[in-house]
């Protein structure tokens, strides 16, 4: 091993894996990667938590952390051991030089040593019901349940004498608690049952179920409890407003401490541990020594509005310091921000750091962002799916090679049955076989969705240990916080996705919807609905839209799928080819002439139907082009591709090259290509009258029975169509060509 300033693996020594969370187990791997050492070390100091090691996991783990712009280093592994009671040995000190720097503990706000003491003014005109009914309108809906306790019993041991709570109640709203002590005449003990006023008497913080008053039963991790019984009380009421701690209210405990319930809205129990883990450790490093035993959301607190042994428990004030957990923490992050430093270019030029590998080659790099923009109807989810499958399996996606590896899609918008057919449905329609179906897996969130905030870090939980590639969420509409034409609001949702990428070392794929109006005449980039942070944060940006087909290439297509459908029915059949040109094979009038001639009366209905469904199908096709801007690759051509459920297909001929996406058009513009798609309808349908009586005539007269059989259509519609055309005429069910054909 080198020799190192400080050896990291000698600091690890004072630091227990088993207390550690899987993230800061992750940023110590981080840390001895980017100091220089061997995954061998991570594995041996994690073979320590015999609860949770698995060997060989740290190896797996090592070779995922590619690098990052704001790099974990060995600071972590320093802080981590100091908040486990590791001090280093002191530096005697030196003269500082030009290259030395000053370090700045983090989290720390306050400067103890200029801290002022701030009085806590006892009420003179006290109102012990006002005290409690402000208290429970501040924390608690009015359909909440209310957990408290007014009876107590006398214990004593080592420590004394001391009063301690029973269980208490929880079976009263706090509506009803409101009520009643809104009418009960500055009686309390007629609402909650005497208490003993040696005791004093609490309550609980947090809302509970009705049916009891443990942590499980809890319905929302609203609040924490702050409290201090180590130091002085005015200098706790100066540090708890210094701090700005978000408190919902804080409470005189009637003896040597102040009650902060403070606001954590964590999503659930996971993220409450985290966010008291953090409060406790901000209050921990700026002096506030807190009791470490009142974490649990269940814990009862003291209750405004009793006496404690002749003193008051009262209310010393509601919402004070920052009005939300969020605003606090960005403001003690942003006063401890732990940015690097600038570095100089000539320090790292003759070893640059390694690029990210291509997850879609020429597109997209792993651990990167990507968003596939659209209108609706545009097959998105399908594309997505097909580029979880192109990954999965390691193939091509459209005109792109991708790396083959594990992925989650995140499916917020359909029932977990239909997203799940999807999936077969796309494999079968690519024709490619499912090789590699365990590296793909998919999370039915349909109806359960929560805003990306609260999804990002239950998401980052679930997959921390899959080793994904690509997490493909879709589409975000679902989750998106705030409003989507806010920038500010519209880049803190976007931040998530980094949090995603950053965490999991994976590529994040989403998608997003077009804007109202017409897109034709706009630039890729601003096509996506909402901000243009949508267009500007990810790295790679494709967006699709739809191209506007003509009658003349719906025509083309129509020709091209009746050859190809009469060339499949000859090819099964009998050998043909020799008989046609390469010109007679591109037309559809040969190809048709051809088979009625060569085929009996029931083959070339047969024929018909299967070219009735393909014509269908060919009709239902829809033209896109996806256009791309990209910030790690140069631009690419732009694709053009069908869409013909449920997957795309490029256009390798280049029929839609010259092809120009739709544009909002003048009334009278749409008006006169309107006629003249009723008119060219008019002369299609004659046409395909004529044709139907020559293939049927060959076999003797033609009924009206026959065209029905023929077009499946009804007997109305047949003679609908027949006196439409002009030329023929209908007597006694037959069908006969009037004297003069009129092909108008």
């Amino acid at each position: 091993m080198e020799n190192r300033q400080c050896d990291f693996i000698e600091v690890l020594e004072h630091i227990d894996p088993a207390g550690l969370s899987y993230q800061d187990w992750v940023n110590v791997g981080m840390a001895l990667k980017e100091e220089g050492y061997a995954a061998r070390d991570w594995e041996n100091w994690s073979s320590r938590d015999r609860r949770r090691y698995h060997a060989g996991e740290c190896y797996k783990k090592w070779n995922t952390f590619q690098g990052s712009a704001v790099p974990v280093t060995g600071g972590t592994i320093m802080q981590l051991a100091r908040e486990q009671g590791w001090q280093p040995q002191q530096d005697p000190g030196h003269e500082l030089d030009w290259n030395d720097t000053i370090e700045k503990d983090g989290l720390v706000i306050v400067d103890q040593n200029w801290i002022e003491a701030k009085e806590v003014t006892e009420p003179e005109n006290w109102n012990p019901v006002r005290d409690l009914v402000t208290y429970l309108e501040t924390l608690f809906e009015a359909s909440e349940n209310v957990g408290y306790v007014t009876q107590s019993w006398e214990k004593t041991d080592e420590k004394g004498t001391r009063w301690l709570p029973s269980k208490g109640c929880w079976d009263r709203t706090a509506g009803q608690l409101i009520q009643q002590l809104n009418q009960c005449n500055g009686d309390l003990g007629a609402v909650l049952g005497d208490y003993n006023a040696q005791a004093g008497a609490w309550i609980r913080f947090n809302p509970l179920d009705g049916n009891g008053c443990k942590n499980d039963n809890v319905t929302d991790f609203r609040y924490a409890l702050v409290e201090s019984d180590c130091m002085d009380l005015e200098k706790q009421h100066a540090l708890i407003r210094e701090l700005e701690l978000p408190v919902a209210c804080l409470v005189h405990s009637g003896k040597k401490s102040l009650h902060a319930i403070v606001r954590v809205d964590a999503a659930d129990y996971t993220e409450y541990r985290k966010r008291v883990d953090y409060l406790y450790n901000v209050c921990k490093k700026n002096g506030l020594e807190i009791d470490q035993q009142n974490r649990n959301p269940s814990r009862l607190s003291r209750m405004p509005g009793v006496l404690r042994n002749g003193q008051k428990q009262f209310l010393v004030g509601v919402n004070l310091g920052k009005e939300s957990w969020e605003q606090w923490y960005e403001w003690i992050e942003g006063v401890n921000d732990d940015l690097p430093e600038p570095e100089g270019l000539a320090s790292v030029w003759d070893a640059l750091p390694g690029l990210s590998p291509c997850l879609i080659d020429g597109v997209l790099r792993q651990g990167h962002k990507m968003l596939l923009s659209g209108p609706s109807k545009a097959g998105k989810s399908f594309l997505q799916i097909e580029l979880c499958i192109a990954i999965a399996e390691g193939r091509s996606w459209l005109n792109w090679d991708c790396t083959k590896g594990k992925v989650l899609y995140v499916n917020l918008e359909l029932d977990r049955a239909s997203c799940l057919h999807r999936f077969q449905d796309v494999y079968q329609a690519l024709g490619w076989e499912p090789k590699n179906l365990h590296n793909l897996d998919i999370w039915n969130l349909r109806g359960k969705a929560v805003p990306m905030d609260k999804l990002a870090p239950k998401l980052i939980r679930r997959a921390a240990k899959k080793n994904y590639i690509a997490v493909i969420i879709d589409p975000i509409y679902k989750v998106i916080t705030g409003d989507e034409n806010s920038a500010d609001q519209m880049a803190n949702f976007c931040n998530q996705f980094d949090k995603v990428c950053t965490e999991l070392g994976c590529a994040v794929i989403y998608c997003h919807h077009h804007s109202k109006g017409s897109q034709g005449g706009k630039k890729s980039m601003d096509r996506a609905s909402g901000s243009g942070v949508f267009a500007r944060d990810p790295d790679a940006l494709l967006d699709l839209i739809e191209l506007e087909i003509s009658d003349s290439l719906r025509k083309q297509e129509e020709n091209k799928t009746i050859c190809e459908t009469c060339n499949r029915y000859l090819d099964a059949h009998f050998s043909w080819q020799d008989d046609l040109s390469q010109d007679d094979l591109c037309s559809g009038a040969q190809m048709l002439a051809y088979c009625q001639k060569h085929l009996d009366k029931w083959q070339m209905r047969e024929l018909e139907r299967q070219i009735t469904e393909a014509k269908k199908a060919a009709a239902n096709r829809t033209a896109w082009r996806l256009e791309g801007t990209l910030r790690e690759f140069p631009a690419f051509q732009p694709v053009n591709v069908w869409f013909q459920y449920p997957v795309h297909k490029i256009d390798r001929i280049g029929v839609l090259s010259d092809t120009q996406p739709e544009v909002e058009k003048p009334s009278w513009q749409k008006a006169m290509e309107s006629r003249k798609s009723r008119s060219d309808n008019l002369k299609e349908r004659k046409r395909s009258l004529e044709m139907a009586y020559e293939a049927l005539s060959m076999n003797g007269e033609v009924t009206v029975k026959d065209l029905e059989e023929y077009w499946t259509l009804s007997k109305n519609a047949v003679k609908n169509r027949i006196k439409e055309h002009g030329g023929f005429e209908i007597e006694g069910g037959i069908v006969t060509k009037k004297a003069k054909l009129n092909t108008e």
